[in-house]
């Protein structure tokens, strides 16, 4: 029964997918590294399916040889047969069970490690797009959904194929006329299936709609932004009523399944019922007449009910099968969708010391969103995408091994976009970004990474320790590196002052630090890390006087001696900057020192006015 009904919530809509050529081929190649654990998974599901009709043979021979004949011997015999049968049967359920989840797990943990070691490597622009959500489904709900391919669905479809077949058999044998009269009423029983099938099929899809929604609602509102925003607007009351209301559809979705599920466990023992009824009083009739013994009808009622069950499961065995293989299609979707950002085959390792930046002629565009993502998982993004045109255009600047660079301008311009092609976050349309004198497309991903250091106005912190995300950066650190980082980034005495020091747990993306203590924690990060290049992406936006002198305290610790690239709303903090660059529209329409800016006019002039009104112009 349990089996059934799992099938009839499948999604009938799965019939209609269009599988790609070769699915069935990459599954097959997919499992061959457990050949053997499925081999022997089959050889024990078979010899199991096997078992089926002997207990009922068994006690046709006890009836009619047995108790029929008075013989106490042969009863106390077959009866301990049957005990070794039962054990054998039970022995090769444990070996089975074990070999399954041998290999589900097994196939769950290459899917999902392949899929994550996959995912890990695409380019920004693909989770800049992804909805997270639908991604994580694919690790969890589609991976579980394919390895059931090789347990369930596989054990099922071959067990119930040779218990249908031996029991079918042994039952024809028995009496092919009683048999015939009882298989006359399975048609009811499939019909059944299938109509309660098509309408729960329905009914299942709008309450995962209906409790997605419920998921939805609550994951956005007790996040602790969620929450904040909730509390801060004061709308407790109708964020319970809108609950209340998709609570109630969910609800009442689940009513309606459970009046069908009843119907249908009324037809699952009715038709069976009416089966058994039909063996024994055609059967008894028979044994009167001496058509045939009271074992062989006791032997049939025992054969009618191992017969129904895999007449069943046969019945949905396509929908078991589409659903794996459409499973297996979605991930193989996600591992077939190359990054935009490959590493070339001759790669070299860039020079620990490469500190110079080079931009020559660069111009950039955002990739197509076909190019870099898949349709199944931003349906919403996709649905608003357009081409995004130049964003970049002709950037060339150089920046000397030390030397600050900062970048300004309006929102928009382009300048966090710059600073993405130095770790070749993204690749150029045209021109080339070249660090320590190489071209970032020549050298190796994990050089690139760790010759570049980031710091955003918004620092990413696991929900995990100061100390975790600490080592984050550099893995084996110890505490007094630790401590010497977060004494550079102006923190130590507060994470000293913590009950419980690098132990602290900062919470939820580090919400539990006020802003500039997060902004300094990720500094610490970065001077444990220790790249020879740094990206400053406002990183004292939207702090109070006080944190911004901190983190710029910390900032002048983490920039001594690296070459760095400033981006920077708040002009103050880049007027010692060896070069600024503004940058306007994807192009730099002025460069030079904070003063021979200034006394050129134009638009850095005019943005320094806007912030600094009451100041003079000139420093």
């Amino acid at each position: 029964m349990g089996g059934v009904y799992r099938n009839l919530r499948s999604d009938r809509d799965v019939l209609g997918q269009r599988l790609e050529r070769g699915t069935v081929r990459r599954v097959v190649a997919f499992a061959r590294p457990h050949r053997r654990l499925i081999t022997g998974f089959l050889a024990f599901t078979i010899i199991d399916a096997g078992l089926v009709v002997v207990t009922p043979l068994l006690t046709k021979r006890v009836v009619d040889d047995g108790i029929l004949e008075h013989d106490l011997s042969l009863v106390v015999w077959l009866a301990v047969i049957m005990a070794v049968v039962a054990l054998v049967d039970a022995g090769i359920g444990v070996a089975s069970g074990l070999l399954s989840s041998r290999i589900g797990e097994g196939l769950i943990f290459d899917l999902r490690t392949q899929v994550f070691a996959h995912v890990q490597r695409q380019s920004l622009a693909f989770f800049t797009r992804t909805q997270t959500g639908a991604l994580v489904s694919r690790l969890n709900n589609d991976v579980i959904g394919a390895q059931r391919a090789f347990t369930s669905t596989l054990s099922n479809t071959v067990a119930s194929l040779i218990s249908v077949v031996v029991v079918g058999v042994t039952m024809l044998t028995l009496s092919w006329q009683v048999t015939l009269l009882c298989l006359l009423l399975f048609p009811i029983l499939l019909a059944t299936s299938r109509w309660v099938g098509n309408r729960l099929a329905g009914l299942t899809r709008e309450q995962m709609n209906g409790n997605a929604a419920l998921a939805t609602a609550m994951t956005e509102r007790f996040s602790v932004g969620g929450a904040l925003l909730m509390k801060l607007f004061g709308r407790r009351a109708e964020e319970d009523a809108q609950f209340a209301d998709r609570a109630a559809v969910v609800r009442d979705v689940g009513v309606r399944i459970a009046l069908l599920t009843r119907l249908f466990s009324m037809a699952m023992t009715t038709v069976p019922a009416m089966a058994t009824a039909l063996v024994y009083g055609v059967g008894g009739w028979l044994v009167i007449e001496g058509r045939f013994s009271l074992g062989t009808l006791t032997a049939l009622g025992l054969l009618l009910l191992r017969l129904l069950g895999p007449l069943q499961s046969l019945s949905n065995v396509r929908i078991d099968v589409m659903t794996a293989l459409v499973s297996f299609e979605r991930v193989f979707e996600v591992l077939d969708l190359p990054s935009s950002i490959q590493e070339q085959a001759d790669a070299a390792a860039l020079p620990p010391e490469a500190a110079r930046v080079e931009f020559d002629h660069v111009a950039f565009a955002y990739p197509r969103a076909e190019d870099v993502s898949l349709a199944s998982l931003e349906s919403v993004a996709r649905a608003e995408s357009r081409a995004s045109g130049p964003v970049l255009t002709d950037i060339t600047f150089t920046a000397e091994p030390g030397q600050m660079v900062a970048l300004v301008g309006p929102s928009g311009a382009g300048k966090t976009t710059i600073t993405h092609l130095v770790a070749r976050l993204y690749d150029v349309g045209a021109g080339v970004v070249r660090v320590g004198g190489h071209d970032v497309r020549d050298v190796t991903l994990q050089s690139l990474e760790d010759a570049v250091g980031y710091v955003t106005q918004d620092a990413h912190m696991f929900h995990d320790t100061i100390r975790a995300n600490l080592v984050y950066a550099r893995p084996g650190a110890s505490d007094d590196q630790l401590w010497a980082a977060l004494d550079a980034a102006q923190i130590a005495a507060l994470v000293s002052a913590l009950p419980d020091g690098l132990d602290t747990v900062v919470g939820d993306r580090g919400y539990r630090l006020s802003g500039g203590e997060r902004q300094r924690l990720a500094i610490a990060r970065l001077l444990l890390k220790a790249p020879s290049i740094v990206v400053l992406d406002e990183a004292t936006a939207h702090l109070d006087s006080e944190s911004e002198a901190a983190v710029q305290r910390a900032l002048d610790a983490a920039l001594a001696g690296r070459t760095s690239l400033v981006i920077a709303h708040r002009l103050s903090t880049v007027r010692g900057a060896d070069q600024i660059l503004v940058v306007e529209g994807g192009t730099i329409v002025q460069r030079g020192t904070h003063d021979e800016l200034i006394a050129a006019g134009g638009l850095y002039a005019e943005l320094y006015r806007t912030q600094f009104s009451r100041e003079p112009v000139t420093d």
